[in-house]
């Protein structure tokens, strides 16, 4: 988003407009339940223009990279929101049923 425009050009009936943060405040700032794949955006970003540039020698991914850290903060994370609530809904699945387990273990009587 190098002109900070996307914003007023994106529909956002359907999605949240989100910076795409380094890997140390996704971790400070958002729970890891709603990492997508368990990994920050930062390192997924990144992964997909080495991956570009790889693949296709592309000039522009190669410029965004040796200049990575300004270049990150250009970048808009596009998060739909129903995607958001589900990866919400699963951790709060899986927190129920790990503590579960874990209440019964605490309650249950030795023989």
């Amino acid at each position: 988003d190098e002109d900070g425009e996307f914003a007023q050009r994106c529909n956002t009936a359907m999605v949240s407009l989100e910076k795409v943060l380094s890997e140390k405040e996704q971790a400070d700032a958002v729970s890891k339940a709603l990492w997508h794949r368990g990994q920050s955006d930062e390192v997924q970003l990144k992964k997909l223009l080495e991956d570009h540039h790889r693949w296709t020698g592309s000039k522009r991914a190669r410029a965004l990279l040796d200049n990575w850290q300004e270049a990150r903060t250009k970048f808009v994370k596009v998060f739909p929101n129903e995607y958001k609530r589900a990866l919400g809904d699963m951790a709060a699945t899986s927190d129920t049923t790990s503590s579960a387990p874990a209440k019964a273990k605490k309650t249950a009587v030795k023989p």
